[in-house]
């Protein structure tokens, strides 16, 4: 199958209701090749951020936080929205001060994801912030309660291991700094 046999074009869009995080956006979109028509839902957001900080002694700063869409106490690194006229760097450094009060002058760009490209219409970029030295006390939004961590990364296999690091973003960030799961050997179940 050719790629122009994959694509829908999109015949009408229509605002939803705004939410907070988000704009609903209603799309009718026409299948090129057989004319079939479906109406699609769209998440208009701004795009994410995630900050692997590593502090001088290669641990990695963490937070913990209640996240009421799975309902339980989620681990992951720094995160957060990149606000209108700033940069995804901007938004990496201003989310990894809020949330945690560590800082770095070392920034590397790790690369960006789809968070679901089903629905969602931004990128998350991923960001590692080297020799990060805590500088005041966390400040962080409203919203937010959060509990700090310095974890190895031997300490983040064992949560990923246990089930206790399932947040997909945070998983794709970190492990594009250190391997957070051995391959079962082949024949394993």
């Amino acid at each position: 199958m050719r790629d122009e046999e994959l694509i829908w074009e999109r015949l009408r869009s229509e605002p939803g209701p705004e939410v907070p995080l988000f704009r609903v956006r209603l799309d009718l979109m026409c299948h090129r090749a057989t004319a079939k028509q479906q109406e699609c839902l769209v998440l208009e957001s701004p795009d994410w951020v995630n900050v692997v900080a590593l502090t001088p002694d290669r641990r990695v700063v963490m937070v913990e936080q209640y996240r009421f869409g799975s309902g339980e106490i989620g681990l992951e690194p720094p995160a957060g929205i990149v606000d209108p006229e700033e940069s995804a760097l901007d938004a990496a450094k201003r989310e990894l001060l809020e949330e945690t009060g560590y800082a770095s002058d070392h920034w590397r760009f790790l690369g960006a994801v789809q968070p679901n490209p089903a629905f969602h219409d931004n990128l998350c970029h991923h960001w590692l912030a080297e020799d990060v030295e805590s500088i005041h006390p966390p400040t962080p939004d409203p919203g937010e309660v959060l509990r700090i961590r310095l974890m190895t990364p031997d300490e983040l296999r064992a949560e990923v291991a246990a089930g206790r690091l399932q947040h997909t973003l945070a998983q794709s960030a970190l492990s594009r700094v250190f391997p957070l799961w051995e391959l079962p050997a082949l024949g394993d179940d």
